[in-house]
């Protein structure tokens, strides 16, 4: 099933990040953005940052949207 792209990017701006990755994640500011530990590897200190727009794990790589988010978490491709 394929979504059309505008519906995408409306979900996108219309889906916080931050309080969906810390559903999953427990985060802390790290100045204006918020940082924690990655939920795609196992890690003890945090390199997994969340911005208003993207993740990025400086650990193992992962990174993403919203939507990206949550497919990886869920095992969804």
């Amino acid at each position: 099933m394929s979504l059309p792209p505008h519906f995408l990017d409306e979900l996108r701006h219309r889906t916080p990040l931050a309080p969906l990755v810390a559903r999953r994640v427990r985060l802390e500011r790290a100045g204006r953005d918020q940082k924690g530990c990655c939920p795609f590897h196992n890690e003890k200190s945090p390199s997994f940052y969340v911005y208003d727009d993207h993740y990025h794990c400086f650990g193992c790589g992962a990174h993403g949207d919203a939507i990206s988010f949550v497919m990886q978490s869920e095992g969804a491709s």
